[in-house]
């Protein structure tokens, strides 16, 4: 199975501090165990993030940065892929959502200025 990873807000988060450079952010260790657990099964996963693209820095800024933190959050990973825009909404037949996938079923999801809560049981 090959499977698509986001990394900001899904095996990393920020506590209380701005994105700024990417450099706060902390691990989210028991995603990145169960993504690992893929990884050893035999499945192939992609790391993908946006990350550059309203900066205009893009991938060849970001690049490096990224995977040193992979690196050193322990992420097995086959592929790290850049996304060539920034979506907000991703619409997939297959897709996921990180708290359905990673946690109890129950999605909650947190932007600025919005709560959802939907129980999908």
């Amino acid at each position: 199975m090959k499977v698509y990873v986001d990394i900001d807000e899904t095996i990393c988060h920020y506590e209380g501090v701005e994105r700024l450079g990417y450099k706060n952010a902390l691990p989210i260790t028991h995603n990145i165990e169960k993504i690992n657990k893929l990884y050893d099964e035999g499945h192939y996963i992609i790391y993908y993030t946006a990350r550059g693209i309203k900066s205009g820095r893009g991938e060849s800024y970001y690049r490096k940065i990224t995977e040193e933190q992979l690196s050193g959050w322990g992420c097995k990973y086959h592929k790290l892929s850049f996304k060539p825009h920034d979506i907000d909404i991703f619409i997939d037949d297959r897709s996921m959502h990180p708290d359905k996938f990673f946690g109890d079923g129950v999605i909650t999801t947190i932007h600025p200025g919005n709560i959802i809560k939907k129980d999908n049981s």
